[in-house]
């Protein structure tokens, strides 16, 4: 194992946020896929402040990060991967692909679960799209994902490097594919065959229920076509279609204490 990479799990894990955070954000203010009627300095403060406040009570609650985890779990034999021989070479990108699809079914829970629902759609209620609708999500989700995560950790003995890998690559591919960056058809078509796509998960931030409850991934783009979530297109086309959700239009929600407390104040 690759112990300096491990052991510089912040440093790694921060440098390729902050580089794909900044990558996106210049590329959405250059190329824009769709215009901006709230702007940056309306959304992106509490947008920013929601990551601040559940990486602190993700530190607070959680002794361990995911990566740690998987040491100790590997440690004490814990998981499959850590009874059964396997090489690394298997086990990495296994580990990789089976954890973003405990993500996938994770986030098709939240959508058909109401009190689950009621946490998530926070992230669906942004009035606009883009690099920081990928770090809108409610405290509380961040930290019932954290418990799932360490609990697939500890089913499947995933690596640490394999953990590693899994946290860069889902920020990143986050980022991405929530940023507001204007890619050329053939470039979105092409790269949809291996990664989640822009134009790929706008269809899931679109207002009209069908296309919200569809393209469930994050960053690898074939569980939505193997379980059949898959949506090309939102019908009205990504110039026309309403992002958000109806029952929080109002610009007011944007606020970071509106967004807080919004699962126990909006009833619906």
């Amino acid at each position: 194992m690759p112990f300096d990479i491990i052991s510089s799990e912040p440093i790694v894990r921060m440098t390729a946020f902050a580089a794909v955070l900044g990558t996106m954000a210049l590329v959405e203010a250059l190329l824009p896929r769709r215009p901006r009627p709230f702007g940056r300095k309306r959304r992106w403060p509490a947008n920013l402040g929601l990551i601040l406040v559940s990486s602190a009570l993700i530190k607070l609650i959680f002794p361990l990060t995911a990566v740690a985890f998987a040491m100790w779990c590997e440690a004490r034999g814990i998981g499959l991967l850590n009874v059964v021989s396997v090489s690394a070479w298997v086990a990495v990108p296994l580990s990789v692909m089976l954890l973003d699809l405990a993500i996938y079914a994770q986030h098709i829970v939240f959508h058909h679960v109401p009190i689950l629902w009621r946490l998530h759609r926070m992230h669906h209620a942004d009035l606009e799209f883009d690099v920081t609708t990928g770090i809108r999500f409610h405290p509380v989700e961040m930290i019932l994902s954290m418990a799932i995560k360490f609990a697939v950790i500890a089913v499947l003995g995933a690596p640490a490097l394999g953990v590693l890998a899994f946290e860069v690559l889902l920020n990143a591919t986050a980022l991405f594919s929530h940023s507001n960056a204007k890619l050329p058809l053939g470039l979105d078509r092409g790269l949809r065959l291996i990664v989640v796509t822009p134009d790929m998960h706008r269809v899931h931030h679109s207002d009209v229920p069908y296309e919200t409850h569809s393209n469930f991934g994050f960053c690898l783009p074939w569980w939505d076509r193997l379980f059949r979530t898959y949506r090309d297109q939102p019908a009205a086309g990504h110039d026309a279609m309403t992002i958000g959700l109806p029952i929080l239009r109002d610009p007011a929600e944007l606020r970071i204490d509106r967004l807080i407390t919004q699962p126990w104040r909006v009833a619906k």
